[in-house]
């Protein structure tokens, strides 16, 4: 089978949500034809993620897709403050924007780019072979088969495709934690945005936009439109949450269970109302947590990206870091492997990458999760925490780990501090295009390769620099035998020097 072959698909994407789109998108610039299977018949307009928090912004930035980011002053871990505005390398990133409307600006640039999404069509088995998958769909007009020479799954944490090619999905529950979340209006509640506070009379005032821990638990308040807000009460089942017990999962949630929760991690009873105008409006309840991650990332010809590779606490909100990184790492090595240039073992640093980011991910989210829970051990912890956090060091090192920037990819034949990192300051119209780049400080550079585009950039970090298209450093230095190398590693055969 070829991806030649005009009734085969060359990669087949299961999802639609932000990161199925992204891949979709990677996987076009790089020239690969992807179709999209998506099993709603249109796109969810319910309220997820309502932020970008990592360094991932900055390649939405590369691609056209965000402004270009500021440091974030201030941020939270484990619901605590984290001060980042006297850092003058502060690595932390982030962008506002609400998952629908994410998913909004990406399928407006998978249109662009030609990307075939289908949506009402629902994967329900596959089988492969050595040549490629055979998917099995059902769509509006009824089941029918689909040929790919690549499957991945973006279909999210309980991803039938994971399931399928046999991918195990190792973790722990942590079942005792009950997260409730329901847009509301407060009645008599001033929002005043120069402070980022709302005050409530007859209850005081509060901070809005981060993580707050008591005694009892710990909630969070956000506005999400003229007179409404998100709010989330935490608690954990034990002596120390009250009674808090929750109903099954077969039972709605209410705005007057919400309420009762928020009573109780506050000690006191704030009026919360549902909210006026048109919705959807979330009304949520999550019983138990869930850290899992996937144990390998491919079988086969078959991948997980994204919730079907990785669950975890959305404290911090890490999640569209990780899982858009994941589609920005897989599809350029999967347009390689289509286009017969890749190097051997490509495909395999997918996993190689991204698992361990996966893995990081899961252990600072679960610190998190236990330094915001309740109790007077916990209180001590959060006392020692708190002097640690006053080293600027240790918050630049918090900055970094809440980003994803502590943990380079390996970059072998390169010594250079900036092998293996994002590198965010890059010349926007060929980072745009999703190319593997050669930075040339100088000008005069006698290395080339066919599918390289040099660069001539003053104000590179270093005499020459080799940019994956994810925007990784593959390499950087001064120019030897060892850029032949990293060049012939990355990119294959092709390497050329000038007389």
């Amino acid at each position: 089978m070829t991806a030649a072959d005009p009734t085969v698909a060359d990669v087949v994407i299961a999802g639609a949500g932000p990161n199925g789109l992204m891949l979709a998108c990677e996987l076009s610039l790089a020239g690969v034809r992807p179709v999209v299977l998506e099993r709603l018949p249109v796109r969810s307009d319910r309220p997820k993620a309502n932020g970008i928090v990592g360094q991932v912004v900055g390649l939405l930035h590369q691609r056209g897709l965000a402004a270009a980011p500021a440091p974030v002053p201030a941020f939270v871990f484990g619901a605590m403050p984290l001060d980042l505005a006297g850092l003058d390398d502060n690595p932390l990133r982030a962008l506002h924007v609400r998952q629908p409307e994410l998913e909004e600006l990406f399928e407006r640039r998978a249109a662009e780019l030609g990307v075939e999404i289908r949506r009402g069509h629902e994967l329900t088995g596959f089988e492969q072979d050595a040549d490629g998958v055979t998917l099995s769909v059902t769509g509006p007009e009824g089941p029918f088969e689909l040929r790919t020479c690549y499957l991945v799954g973006c279909d999210g944490a309980h991803s039938l495709v994971r399931k399928r090619a046999g991918i195990g999905f190792p973790g722990v529950s942590a079942p005792d934690v009950v997260s409730r979340t329901a847009h509301v209006t407060v009645p008599g509640a001033v929002v005043r945005p120069g402070t980022a506070e709302m005050e409530v009379p007859g209850h005081g005032t509060f901070v809005l936009y981060t993580w707050h821990r008591t005694e009892r638990g710990a909630y969070a308040m956000l506005p999400t439109g003229p007179g409404v807000l998100s709010v989330t009460a935490m608690e954990w089942s034990g002596e120390t949450s009250g009674d808090g017990e929750a109903p099954g999962d077969d039972v709605p949630m209410t705005i007057g269970e919400l309420r009762a929760s928020l009573a109780r991690v506050l000690g006191a009873d704030l009026p919360l109302a549902p909210p006026t105008g048109e919705g959807p409006h979330l009304l949520r309840r999550l019983n138990g947590r869930e850290t899992r991650v996937a144990d390998r990332y491919r079988a086969g010809r078959v991948f997980v990206a994204g919730d079907a590779a990785h669950v975890h606490s959305a404290m911090g909100a890490p999640g569209l870091n990780l899982g858009l990184q994941d589609a920005a790492n897989l599809a350029w090595k999967l347009a390689a492997e289509l286009q017969g240039w890749a190097p051997e073992g490509l495909l395999d640093t997918y996993d190689a990458e991204r698992r361990p980011a996966a893995e990081r991910v899961a252990v600072h989210s679960s610190a998190q999760l236990a330094l915001a829970a309740p109790g007077p051990d916990v209180t001590a912890l959060r006392t020692l925490f708190a002097e640690l956090l006053d080293d600027d060091a240790n918050r630049r090192r918090v900055a970094a780990l809440m980003a994803g920037s502590d943990l380079p990819y390996p970059a072998p034949g390169s010594a250079h501090r900036l092998a293996g990192r994002f590198l965010a300051d890059l010349p926007a119209e060929p980072a745009s295009r999703a190319r593997p780049l050669l930075l040339d400080r100088t000008g005069e550079l006698r290395v080339r390769h066919e599918r390289v585009e040099t660069v001539t950039m003053p104000s590179c970090p270093a005499e020459a620099v080799l940019v994956r298209p994810d925007g990784y450093v593959a390499w950087a230095g001064t120019p030897d035998e060892t850029l032949t190398e990293a060049l012939e590693t990355w990119f294959g055969k092709g390497v050329e020097v000038a007389a």
